[in-house]
Formats: C-alpha cells, sequence, structure tokens
C-alpha cells in the first residue's frame, strides 16, 4: 500500500533546523528513521515536503496521507488501513491520516507518539529504541558475542548483526535492550547501557561512556560521555566531553572536549530557540542541551550553553558560551559571528562526505543554496552591512 507522509507546516517549522535538509518523516528517532518504521510495517512511503527538498525526497501516487510526525504501531496502522474513501483520521482536530479528500472525520482513541518538537526527539527517543528494536529483530536470531572480556548483563536484550565487532567492553541491558547495527564496532573500555542504538558502520571509541537512552546514526563515531541524545548519522563526537540531552544532525563534527550543558544552574525549565515564533519558547524540560543541525561543526573547547540550537551549516569556535542560537551558516562564536560563504562552505561539505564515499552532488548543493538564501534573515550581522 502507498502512502504520502505530508509535512504539516507548523510541525515543520517548529522542527527546525533538523526539518530545513529533510521532511519530518526522515527525521531518526529509536534506532529508524519515521519514515523507515512505516517501511518496515509494509507501506510504500512518499513524502509531500518542500518543492526544495523534492528532488532528494521523492512523492509517490499514494492517496492515503499521513501526518510525518507519527510514529507507527499496531493499532495505527490498522486505523489507517482501515480507511475508507473520504475519511480522516483525526485526534483532538488534528489530523493523523486521511484517505483521499477527506471530509468524514473518524475519531483515534488509541494511544500515539507524534513528534512535533526538537526535545520530542531525544525525550522520547528510549521508547521508540524499545518499539524499533522489537521491529526489527521480531523472529531472528542475535549474532553471538565471541570476545570473552566483554562482560553482559542482560544479554536476552541485545541483538548484535552480522559483521559487528566487540572487544573489552561493558554491555548493561539490564534497564533497556542494546541494539548492535551491521559492522558496528564497539572499541576496547567502552561502557554502554541500555537502552542504546548503534547503527551501520558506526563507531563508539575506546573508554566511552554511554549512559543510555541514546542512538548513534549509522557511519558515526562517539566518544567521550553521552546520555539522552540522538546522532542522525554521518557525525563525529570522537573525543572527550559531555553530550546530554541532545540531538546532533548529519555531517556535523564536534571537536575535541566540547561540552553541553542540560541543566540550568538555577533547575529552571529550559527555554530553546523556536522559528515558528522567533523567539525562545519554554520547554517545560528541566534538561535539554544542544540542538544542531546538517553540516554544523564546532571546535575544540567549544561550550555550549543549555538550551543552545546551531543552523544548517555553521562553524563555532573560540572561547566562551556562543549564544543560545547561532543561526545557519555562521562563522564564529562569542566574541561574533560572520557568514560561511556558500562557496567556502561547499568545499569543506565536499571534502567531509568524500570521506564517507559520499558525493555532494547538484541536488544537495541546490538544497543548501535553497537553505543558505532562506536562512539570510536570520544573519542580522549581514543586514548591517
Amino acid at each position: 500500500m502507498d502512502i504520502t507522509l505530508f509535512d504539516p507546516e507548523e510541525t515543520r517549522r517548529s522542527l527546525l533546523p533538523f526539518t530545513f535538509t529533510r521532511p519530518v518523516a526522515d527525521i531518526r528517532i529509536g534506532i529508524l528513521k519515521i519514515s523507515e518504521k512505516w517501511e518496515r510495517h509494509g507501506f510504500d512511503i512518499g513524502f509531500a515536503t518542500e518543492d526544495y527538498l523534492s528532488t532528494k525526497f521523492k512523492p509517490n501516487n499514494g492517496v492515503i496521507r499521513v501526518n510525518g510526525g507519527l510514529c507507527p504501531d499496531a493499532s495505527l496502522v490498522s486505523a489507517i488501513k482501515s480507511l475508507g474513501n473520504g475519511q480522516r483520521l483525526v485526534f483532538d482536530n488534528q489530523e493523523l491520516a486521511s484517505n483521499g479528500e477527506g471530509k468524514e472525520e473518524i475519531i483515534y482513541n488509541g494511544s500515539f507518539r507524534l513528534i512535533s518538537n526538537p526535545w520530542d526527539i531525544f525525550q522520547f527517543n528510549k521508547e521508540q529504541i524499545v518499539s524499533d528494536y522489537a521491529l526489527i529483530t521480531n523472529g531472528r536470531t542475535s549474532a553471538k558475542i565471541t570476545d570473552p572480556h566483554t562482560v553482559v548483563y542482560g544479554i536476552e536484550n541485545i541483538f548484535i548483526e552480522e559483521g559487528a565487532s566487540i572487544r573489552a567492553a561493558i554491555l548493561n541491558a539490564e534497564d533497556g535492550p542494546i541494539y548492535i547495527g551491521k559492522n558496528a564496532q564497539i572499541h576496547e573500555g567502552a561502557i554502554i547501557k541500555g537502552a542504546f542504538a548503534l547503527c551501520e558502520g558506526s563507531h563508539v571509541n575506546m573508554g566511552a561512556k554511554i549512559k543510555g537512552d541514546s542512538t548513534v546514526g549509522p557511519y558515526s563515531k562517539v566518544g567521550g560521555e553521552i546520555s539522552n541524545s540522538v546522532i542522525f548519522g554521518y557525525s563525529n563526537k570522537g573525543h572527550d566531553g559531555f553530550l546530554g540531552n541532545s540531538v546532533i544532525g548529519e555531517w556535523c563534527n564536534l571537536g575535541a572536549d566540547t561540552n553541553t550543558s542540560n541543566l540550568k544552574n538555577n533547575y529552571t525549565s529550559v527555554k530553546l530557540w523556536n522559528y515558528n515564533t522567533g523567539r525562545f519558547a519554554n520547554t517545560g524540560l528541566q534538561f535539554c542541551g544542544l540542538m544542531m543541525g546538517d553540516h554544523a561543526k564546532c571546535g575544540i573547547n567549544t561550550m555550549f550553553n543549555t538550551g543552545t540550537v546551531v543552523g544548517v551549516g555553521a562553524n563555532v569556535f573560540g572561547s566562551g558560551y556562543p549564544r543560545n542560537f547561532v543561526p545557519s551558516f555562521a562563522w564564529g562564536g562569542a566574541s561574533g559571528l560572520t557568514t560561511f560563504q556558500l562557496g567556502k562552505f561547499y568545499e569543506v561539505a565536499e571534502a567531509v562526505m568524500k570521506r564517507r564515499g559520499v558525493e555532494l552532488d547538484d541536488s544537495e548543493r541546490e538544497m543548501l543554496h535553497s537553505i543558505f538564501e532562506d536562512t539570510s534573515a536570520y544573519r542580522v550581522w549581514e543586514n548591517k552591512a
């Protein structure tokens, strides 16, 4: 069955900077991207998103439209498959799905997970790891842990894909499952607590401390201390330093000894930059760290304050704390910002992607050019020039 995963406009803007470079349904939470969850439930998916993203994220002919922030489960899948022509599945006046030009409202009374804010990604990550783990491992047998120096607790909650390597590590899956993807590597001295997902081709470096409820997307490298964070993929936090209650996009690099604050000194709720309102919004959370968009970088010893948002393609460096909102394609830090000009940015992005065997092709360049133009208003220093 074909379905179209659509971006509700308010949700898409609330999830910026991550949805500058992807539809809502391309967000990774748990082990899988939201779109991949729907595929695992037997659907052929297409996207209804911004025009500049449509070359990369193709539409399809699905007459059933599903909210792109909706994470599927068996109950939702059944309800959506049961929709007749002209029917809409709604909850509290919010459309979850529709079949054709839906006019007749079908009230959905079940529970569901809808991702609509950046902090939802880490806040509900454990829940989604548990759900994805069951989906991926159902009826399958894990590869064996053969290393005699690896210590395991709760081995029944650990699944290892073929080609993965684990050396002299400690894995504790008593409080949540641990999923180790194809050809992933866990190096000597790493300590990992579930729930945790290490996706295909990724590395946990020597001596790393993973405190749980975290996801490391494909072809990434992590080290130091990580707690309740999601790294989408193709990104590096390879060195010592703390990352907590944070979301890191693709093609990012955190320099050695980068640290994020995830708790304010006065223990009050964290505020986070909101692109919908153009001001800081109260998350209602006591713990909230760094939200970093795709292709962003930071230098060694960078310190991020509680609730910092860094846009696409930004390069943050220097002493002191940068501002809690760093616009896309900004260059600098606490001492001031200039613009990371697009030509120079392309040179860096091309080199970074080439290391992973990925080409910065014309469609990717066009997408990034659109984002550069669309985010110019946030680079207020340009307006003063």
